[in-house]
């Protein structure tokens, strides 16, 4: 299926004027994670969110507040994740303001509560529902501790697509993830007919105490050539970021470019670490904020190779050496 060549031209359209931007120290956001709550229905091992905002699992942020802080960011695409969106009694009226600003929107769900919310929603090219499947049903019923949770999340990736939706999914590889295991699944989206497959190192956030799931870097860049070498599948990440995975690249981390709005306002600094929470994203866009975070900076960024901190370097590297590309044997 692929991705629309209008978003692809979008991005470009944005990104090329801007390309300089980042060493001339001037940070902007590529993609603005939005998420109108953290209540979820599942408490997967290895999710930090509903931890660390034990506190605040009754708010819902305002269809107009999130609008205004999309507007503001100026990004061409906003993930909308949490918790789970689909929880947020007005996600279908955010989705569309969202649509209407012209945003590029991606809307993160476990896939529970898909099917029954597809009626709520118009398929819109500017819309895809990205579903998180951790491994076929065995690995993926595991990780959520809800048996049903696989075959429920196909059903509705099945359902959208019939329902003319774009769809596609994330994919979370922790400390054990089985390669083969990966593959069956891999095979079984292909044929689902996703828009493409994400895919991600898990990351030891500091309110996880199964700490012990997640990969440390030597053995992130093992598992990732094993599971991305052999067999060909529609992966959606960046193919340079997909390097670095292997461990062929180095990148800095540009996680400014993903900024994270929550119910308590802006993560400083990034999506994974929140040190404090502010109401400006100018404080998130300030360079000398990042001199304090990333590995060599930071002891906590130390493993992290998640794609919101390294994709964006990728998508820089591709637009001032696009021949990179044409050079990969793969």
């Amino acid at each position: 299926m692929g991705r629309p060549l209008t978003l692809t031209y979008e991005l470009a359209r944005y990104l090329l004027p801007r390309r300089n931007w980042g060493r001339k120290g001037r940070l902007f956001p590529i993609v603005l994670m939005l998420e109108p709550l953290e209540a979820c229905n599942l408490r997967c091992a290895g999710c930090g969110r509903v931890r660390e905002y034990a506190g605040v699992m009754d708010r819902r942020m305002g269809v107009d507040e999130a609008l205004a802080v999309a507007e503001g960011a100026g990004a061409p695409v906003v993930s909308v994740s949490g918790g789970e969106p689909l929880l947020h009694p007005k996600i279908a009226d955010l989705v569309e303001g969202l649509v209407a600003q012209r945003r590029w929107v991606f809307l993160c769900t476990n896939g529970l509560l898909l099917r029954e919310s597809l009626p709520q929603f118009r398929a819109d090219r500017r819309l895809c529902f990205v579903v998180h499947l951790d491994g076929t049903a065995r690995v993926h019923d595991g990780v959520t501790g809800r048996p049903g949770a696989y075959a429920e999340a196909v059903a509705a990736i099945q359902e959208a697509r019939a329902r003319g939706f774009r769809v596609a999914t994330n994919t979370t590889a922790f400390h054990g993830s089985d390669p083969a295991d990966l593959h069956e699944l891999f095979r079984t989206l292909t044929t689902l007919g996703v828009e493409g497959i994400m895919l991600s190192p898990g990351y030891a956030y500091e309110h996880v105490t199964e700490r012990e799931l997640f990969l440390k870097r030597e053995e992130a860049v093992r598992a990732f050539r094993e599971i991305l070498d052999g067999e060909r599948f529609p992966f959606y990440d960046n193919p340079l970021f997909l390097d670095f995975l292997r461990g062929e690249r180095a990148y800095d981390c540009t996680a400014w470019a993903v900024p994270t709005y929550t119910v308590l306002g802006w993560r400083v600094p990034c999506y994974l670490i929140a040190d404090r929470h502010t109401a400006d994203l100018g404080e998130v866009l300030d360079p000398g904020l990042w001199a304090r975070y990333g590995p060599g900076r930071d002891p906590r960024c130390a493993g992290c190779m998640l794609h919101s901190g390294f994709e964006p370097a990728s998508v820089f590297d591709l637009l001032h050496h696009p021949w990179k590309l044409l050079r990969r044997q793969r």
